[in-house]
């Protein structure tokens, strides 16, 4: 059997018409940047998350950086931050000047960071936390808000891996001052190039991520601050705009295949993911990952199988030969180190077969029958 780690060309084949049909337009309209398809997009992202401001930029790294900038977070400033993600969690913070400083994360909130490390971290000069909802679950954001609140600190939400993900009802993304999301082709609503995204309540935040985006200009030729060149091109917009239309259909079957792996590897010796009431949190499961002490094995035994897997993700980003500087140590997060040595990801995408599934929970089951 030939199982893919994700199959981005089986969900093309479901909605190929509708694609063809909207880059189709945006050839023929002469609009490639900033036209009205990206505009429409923003409209219908907005009230799809419950926000008032949506902002297409050009990735998710982008959206990190720009909201740091519209905050006014730079040298001399710190933001918490988790070490257990992928690196422009971290790298964005650096890129407009300040020091990402690092919680470890909780094995009992599915590795998100843990709201009681947060604390340990504050100082005088912590300006912001990015809680990241790590492989689309989301943090537990009622503890962060109230830390937030304590102490005055800013919060942008890293939901690039968590569209559609909600925290007691409200999507991720949408509980902190700024919520950040990715287009990546890889993510349960990724276009196909790269493309980013801003939300905010906050008409304040709006105005400057808009004007940050184009360069610092609110008027073509004049600027009032230095920008960037951050904007969600036209044709992303409308493969978006079209795939946004079945994101909870395609995240409700990531769900289904994630509760049937659950099953099928119950009283295992591995740490499965946790799927919670969906009324507390809704995990949407952009990835779905175990933990095993046999990690190594088990991957060389399933790729002998026909089986790809994944290692999200191979060394915390407080061991990162670029944060080195900052002195960290091996021992110094110890859950994020753990799960970086023990975590497996499956595959699950939304076309998924039931029976690939069974083929690839067996070959699990067999190899701890054989250790």
């Amino acid at each position: 059997m030939h199982i893919s780690f994700l199959d981005l060309k089986a969900q093309y084949q479901t909605i190929k018409k509708e694609i063809k049909k909207e880059i189709e337009e945006v050839l023929e309209s002469g609009n490639y940047i900033l036209g009205p398809k990206e505009k429409e997009f923003e409209k219908e992202i907005a009230e799809y998350l419950g926000v008032k401001h949506a902002i297409g930029v050009a990735n998710g790294t982008d959206a990190l950086v720009l909201s740091l900038d519209a905050l006014g977070i730079g040298p001399g400033d710190e933001v918490i931050t988790t070490p257990y993600t992928f690196f422009a969690s971290a790298e964005a913070v650096s890129r407009v000047g300040a020091k990402p400083v690092f919680a470890d994360i909780s094995f009992d909130d599915n590795l998100n960071i843990d709201v009681r490390q947060i604390k340990k971290k504050i100082t005088k000069n912590t300006k912001a936390i990015i809680p990241v909802h790590i492989f689309g679950c989301p943090c537990n954001m009622d503890e962060i808000i109230q830390i937030a609140r304590k102490y005055n600190l800013y919060i942008i939400e890293d939901a690039c891996q968590a569209i559609g993900a909600q925290y007691k009802g409200k999507k991720a993304g949408t509980l902190g001052d700024i919520g950040c999301f990715s287009f990546f082709p890889t993510k349960n609503l990724g276009g196909y190039g790269d493309g980013g995204l801003v939300v905010t309540n906050n008409d304040e935040i709006a105005e400057k991520i808009m004007t940050l985006r184009v360069h610092g200009s609110t008027k073509k030729y004049y600027h009032s601050r230095i920008g960037y060149n951050s904007r969600l091109d036209e044709i992303q917009a409308a493969i978006l705009k079209v795939k946004l239309k079945y994101i909870d259909k395609w995240n409700q079957k990531r769900i289904e295949k994630a509760k049937l792996y659950n099953d099928k590897l119950k009283n295992l010796p591995i740490t499965l993911p946790k799927i919670y009431d969906e009324n507390h949190k809704k995990h949407v499961f952009h990835l779905y990952t175990i933990l095993t002490p046999k990690r190594d094995e088990l991957k060389n035994y399933l790729e002998q199988k026909g089986i790809p897997t994944g290692i999200y993700y191979p060394l915390p980003l407080h061991l990162q030969e670029a944060y080195k500087d900052l002195g960290y140590k091996d021992g110094d997060m110890p859950n994020a180190e753990k799960a970086s040595r023990q975590a497996l990801s499956l595959p699950l995408y939304p076309e998924l077969k039931e029976e690939e599934i069974y083929y690839i929970t067996e070959a699990v089951k067999t190899f701890f029958e054989r250790v």
